[in-house]
């Protein structure tokens, strides 16, 4: 997509407060306006390290960013189009990749965000490892998909390893299911891991601290 594409009329003016995940950190942002095809925002922070420097050496890790706009119930991933100051305030333009537009409405008070994610990984079931490919990751567990038919235990508390956030330990059953093609969905919580911290998954809280 162009610049100029993220810049088109048909574009909604509002006023609307959310939060993006960039560079391992939580940031406020004010929509000014909304497409079909992203958004354009103001970057709050009153942290005198956070300028415009600071954002490009983000984008240099990865134009890839987490959004959250909690009153609109849309979340999900976007890219960074442009960065530019005016008026004193840092605006960012961000295009939609992947996005929900019907999330859970209170999804802070009852869950943290789900980042998709597909990658392979490990657990014990049964006395024997299996592969895994996860289908979402958060801060609080993970849902993941076998390819063969197990059948699982709510509740069991077992062992497992995710190479790509490089977490490994202790996860509880909270629920499996079975999809039409007999494949295994479970959901996960982490019980005990090898991190405090897992880098890269965002909270997303009301009140984050930059």
């Amino acid at each position: 997509m162009k610049n100029t594409d993220l810049d088109r009329p048909l574009r909604k003016k509002l006023m609307s407060h959310g939060f993006i995940y960039m560079g391992e950190e939580e940031h406020k942002i004010t929509v000014q306006n909304i497409s079909i095809n992203g958004i354009l925002a103001i970057f709050n922070s009153q942290r005198e390290d956070i300028d415009i420097k600071y954002i490009f050496n983000s984008l240099l890790v990865s134009t890839t960013i987490d959004l959250y706009l909690p009153e609109m119930r849309l979340a999900g991933e976007v890219e960074v189009a442009r960065a530019e100051i005016e008026d004193g305030h840092i605006l960012l333009a961000m295009e939609f990749k992947s996005i929900a537009f019907d999330i859970n409405k209170d999804l802070n008070k009852r869950k943290a965000y789900r980042k998709n994610m597909s990658d392979p990984g490990q657990i014990l079931l049964n006395g024997e490892y299996h592969e895994f490919n996860t289908i979402n990751v958060s801060v609080e567990g993970l849902m993941i998909r076998l390819d063969e038919t197990i059948s699982v235990e709510e509740g069991v508390v077992t062992l497992f390893e995710f190479k790509r956030l490089e977490l490994n330990g202790k996860v509880k059953v909270i629920w499996s299911d079975l999809t039409s093609d007999a494949k295994t969905l479970i959901g996960l919580r982490y019980v005990n891991i090898n991190a405090d911290m897992i880098k890269g998954i965002p909270r997303f809280t009301q009140n984050p601290t930059v």
